[in-house]
Parts: structure tokens; C-alpha cells; sequence
């Protein structure tokens, strides 16, 4: 297994892979050290998680090159993605007695009540996308629960998942409690069915969604699914353009646009399509794509040569079906898996811009004849992970965000974010189950009601 920076295509480092014998070793402690881990209470638990957070604040400048030579990510948004992990372990540390507190029923038993234990040891698949933060959104929960994490990370950032592990360890929690394998994923099936693992999540596209959830559903192992998505972004004519472009542009190139949740199919009404385009333009082409280490940098490489190449291929093959270059859509020469900002416009049904997820900075725009068309065209897709609304009319807007759109996560006025206080999670091909506030943490527990007579 070997790790290569995106910016240059030079080999960063080689891993030895984790033989099945180890992960024998290791699954079997980790079982051991769950058991104990359960015994102790939320308040000796929360020391620890807070503890993390303190490393990940100190260690977040190293934490920021570390993703910048791994995975290409800017250096101010490495930055950023440490301080929201940090954030994440206060936030269960604070919350999650309450959020598990036991839940009592009345019925006609003398006491019946509900409670959430920890399920075991859970094997966490991860992505090179958000490398820290993909982890600790759900290990945070995971941990406070009272389970133990065993994490599977991509092999681009092996890096990361041995200083996730580094971190963890160094705050004092049990060194058996959290474990990183190098395990590469056609070796995964005899991991996931290992039966000392209690339950798998995965955050990754939905071929892998499909793959993990098949082989975990073999042995009938509880999952949760975070995975691709084609967010809609509807523009309503009442929109304020200059704010809805400004917004659209923030996270249409967040993570150089290798994020779930970024901005793709931006569907504006006709009325105000023209004036979007111009808007959304004028602020794209002012984006500087470049080395993630130089602090002007908006947007760096994609994470690998491979996914560069595929996202032109699924550019130059829109063109020729008579989508519009407006801005970038060429394959920069030289080394590095770097793609400019990128913007094609009159985006139809049937082209690969408006059926697939664009993994990368490059913006669909569609036209749509009026509000109705503009739900209709959001809907129209295998995902539902995602979608905003813009409009000046805010009450109607909620409206069609809270009733009519088929995602997980609805904004208005804003573009669409993970927030440790809120669930997050899709549906449709975008995955099941959820991660974040209280509902994240319920997932991995066993909901077991107690009725005494």
C-alpha cells in the first residue's frame, strides 16, 4: 500500500498491509476493551474525548500539511476540518449522558423504560475526502457510547488514519479501545464478517455502499450508509442572485469540490438564469486553483490522477450531448491531478452533468421553466443526500425544503453543511441511517426495553 501526493505524483510512502492473523489479534482486544470501556460511566468517558480535542486544536497546522500532502486539501481548510473535529468531541463529551439517558414509558407495568446500551466493536470504512473529519463525526458518538472503533481508512490517506490513531491513544483512552488496519478493500469481505464486529459504517460512493452493505447484510450486521450525492441548488426568481451565486460558488469548491455534500446541479429558474450565469461566473473564474501548501489557494488537486480523469471524461462527454463550456472543462498538461474551476451551462436530462455526481470543481447549470419544474429537475436523480433553496419568500421556501424536497439535509438560503447538533445522512441511493446530534449516537446502541412486572 503506498501514498502519493496528488500535487506532484510522487510517492509519498509504502505501508505494509495488516495480515488477517493481526486483525484477529486486534478484534479480539478490541472486544476486551469495549467490555470494560462499557463499565465506566459517561462522565470518566467525556476527560478523554476532550482530551482529543485539545491534541487536534494543538496538532491542527501539522494536521493541515499532513491532508495537503496526502489528499491535496488547501491548507486553511485542513485547518478548519481539525477545529470542527475538536468541536465534535466536546460536543458528545457534553451530551451524550443526556442523549442516552434512559427513556421511561408509561404503561401498565410497574416500570417500563427504554435503554441505550453500546453494541460492541464497530468497523468504521472511511473516505480520503475529509479525513479527520469523516472519522470523528462518527467516532466521537461512537466512543462515548461506549463501543470500540476499529478504522479501515482509504489507502491515499494512510497517513491520516495512523495520526487519527496517534491521537487517540496519546489522549490516554485504552489503546486497544481504537485501532487503525491497512487492509485494502477486495480483503475487506472477511473483516466485515468477522463475528467480532458488531456493526459497519461506511461513508463512500454508493458502488461501495452497495458492496459493504451486501456483505454485512451476509451476516446480518447492523449499517449505517453515508454516500454519494448531486445535490440540487434551486434558484427561484425572488432569489437575492448576488447572495445565491456567492453561496453557490462557496460550496459548489469546497474540498476542490470532492465533497458528498458540495453544490452540483445548480437549477435556476428562467427568469433570473442569465443573471445567475453571469454572477456565478464572474465569481468562479476569480477562484485560484494551485499547490494546497501556497495559503492563496482555493482550490487544489484532486485526490488522485484517476479521478481527474474520469471527471473529464464525464465533461468532454456532456459537451458533445450539448452542454456549454462556459468557464475551464480542459485537462491542464504537466504533473499533478489538477482540474480548473470549471462551469458548463444548458445542462439537459440524459447528460452525465445532470445524471452523476460531479466529484470535483465543476458546476452544472439547468434551466428550469418556472418553481415547479425547478423541484421537479432537484428530484430527478438516484441521490437525495443534499439540497438548497434560494428566495427572498423564506416562508415558502421552508416549505418546499421541509415538504417537497427527497434529501436528507434541506438549506434555505444557505448552502448545506455537517453540524455536530443536527442529524446528517441521505436517502435514496445517497444511503441510510444517520450520523450527528442525537440521532447519530442511537445508531450504533442496542434500544432495549425493560418491562417489570
Amino acid at each position: 500500500m503506498k501514498t502519493i501526493n496528488p500535487s506532484t505524483g510522487e510517492k509519498i510512502q509504502e505501508y505494509a498491509e495488516t495480515s488477517f492473523d493481526e486483525i484477529e489479534g486486534i478484534v479480539s482486544r478490541a472486544n476486551k476493551a469495549q467490555q470494560q470501556w462499557a463499565e465506566l460511566s459517561y462522565a470518566v468517558r467525556a476527560p478523554y474525548l476532550r482530551k482529543i480535542a485539545d491534541l487536534l486544536r494543538e496538532q491542527k497546522n501539522e494536521l493541515a500539511e499532513l491532508m495537503a500532502t496526502e489528499m491535496g486539501k488547501p491548507l486553511a481548510q485542513g485547518v478548519g476540518e481539525a477545529e470542527k473535529c475538536a468541536w465534535v468531541c466536546e460536543y458528545y463529551a457534553d451530551h451524550a449522558e443526556e442523549f442516552l439517558a434512559k427513556d421511561v414509558i408509561e404503561t401498565d407495568a410497574s416500570s417500563s423504560y427504554v435503554t441505550f446500551n453500546p453494541l460492541g466493536t464497530v468497523l468504521a470504512i472511511m473516505p480520503w475526502n475529509f479525513p479527520f473529519w469523516q472519522l470523528f463525526r462518527f467516532g466521537a458518538p461512537a466512543l462515548m457510547a461506549g463501543n470500540a472503533v476499529i478504522l479501515k481508512h482509504a489507502e491515499v490517506t494512510t497517513g491520516c488514519a495512523l495520526k487519527i490513531e496517534e491521537i487517540i491513544h496519546d489522549s490516554g483512552i485504552p489503546s486497544d479501545l481504537f485501532r487503525t488496519i491497512l487492509v485494502s478493500n477486495e480483503n475487506m469481505k472477511e473483516v466485515i464478517q468477522h463475528p467480532g464486529i458488531a456493526a459497519v459504517t461506511l461513508t463512500g460512493s454508493t458502488r461501495a455502499g452497495k458492496a459493504v452493505s451486501s456483505q454485512a447484510g451476509e451476516a446480518l450486521k447492523k449499517t449505517v450508509l453515508e454516500l454519494g450525492g448531486s445535490d440540487p441548488y434551486i434558484i427561484l426568481a425572488d432569489a437575492d442572485i448576488k447572495k445565491a451565486a456567492e453561496t453557490c460558488v462557496t460550496s459548489r469548491l469546497i474540498n476542490s469540490g470532492q465533497s458528498c455534500i458540495a453544490a452540483k446541479r445548480f437549477i435556476v429558474e428562467e427568469k433570473v438564469y442569465d443573471e445567475f450565469l453571469e454572477e456565478f461566473t464572474n465569481l468562479m473564474k476569480h477562484k485560484k486553483t494551485g499547490f494546497p501548501m501556497n495559503e492563496s489557494t482555493d482550490v487544489g488537486p484532486m485526490a488522485r490522477m484517476d479521478l481527474r480523469n474520469g471527471l473529464h471524461d464525464q465533461v468532454e462527454k456532456s459537451i458533445k450531448m450539448g452542454a456549454e463550456a462556459i468557464l475551464g472543462c480542459e485537462k491542464p498538461d504537466g504533473d499533478g491531478a489538477f482540474y480548473p474551476v470549471s462551469i458548463l451551462a444548458n445542462v439537459t436530462e440524459g447528460m452525465p452533468a445532470y445524471e452523476e455526481e460531479l466529484f470535483g470543481p465543476v458546476a452544472a447549470i439547468i434551466k428550469a421553466d418556472n418553481e415547479a419544474d425547478a423541484i421537479r429537475i432537484a428530484n430527478d436523480s438516484e441521490y437525495g443526500l443534499g439540497a438548497a433553496i434560494f428566495s427572498k419568500n423564506t416562508e415558502k421556501a421552508e416549505k418546499i425544503a421541509a415538504e417537497k424536497l427527497q434529501a436528507g439535509c434541506c438549506f434555505v438560503n444557505d448552502f448545506v453543511k455537517s453540524d455536530p447538533r443536527v442529524p446528517f445522512g441521505g436517502v435514496k441511493q445517497s444511503g441510510y441511517g444517520r450520523e450527528l446530534g442525537l440521532y447519530g449516537i442511537r445508531e450504533f446502541v442496542n434500544v432495549k426495553t425493560v418491562w417489570v412486572s
